[in-house]
């Protein structure tokens, strides 16, 4: 009777021990799933930084790409506005004594300048056409 006893002592202890085992075992695998939860969030984080920080670096680049861009264009611009000043005191003043008229109008586009331009003098119309390209890298 007495080994019996022993027998079902010991199998209970051990069913109590494999028990707290289990429930160890189980409580460090939690614990390990909320810790690599937690380093996902962490690492998704870093990434969203790390990829907004770049973003902004892209849109400062381009935006102080566009600025130089505008102001090539404007440049250009000036300098053709320069020369029509210049040929309009030129046709008005020294060419003919009837002063004619000096018309046109330009379209811009990506990488040059569409100019129209009508000279009248008199009964002379004389039509310039011309596309001007500008330096700018694509």
């Amino acid at each position: 009777m007495m080994l019996k006893a022993t027998k079902i002592q010991a199998w209970w202890r051990g069913t109590l021990v494999r028990r707290a085992l289990l429930h160890a075992a189980l409580r460090v695998w939690i614990i390990q799933c909320w810790w690599r939860k937690i380093m996902m969030t962490l690492q998704e984080e870093k990434q969203k930084a790390a990829l907004l920080l770049y973003i902004q670096k892209i849109r400062a680049i381009v935006k102080l790409q566009s600025y130089i861009r505008m102001w090539l264009v404007r440049q250009q611009y000036s300098r053709l506005c320069t020369a029509v000043r210049i040929t309009q005191d030129y046709w008005r003043n020294h060419a003919h004594p009837d002063p004619g008229f000096f018309q046109g109008s330009y379209e811009l586009r990506e990488n040059q300048l569409k100019l129209h331009l009508d000279i009248s003098m008199g009964s002379h119309i004389c039509r310039i056409t011309d596309c001007i390209p500008f330096p700018i890298k694509n």
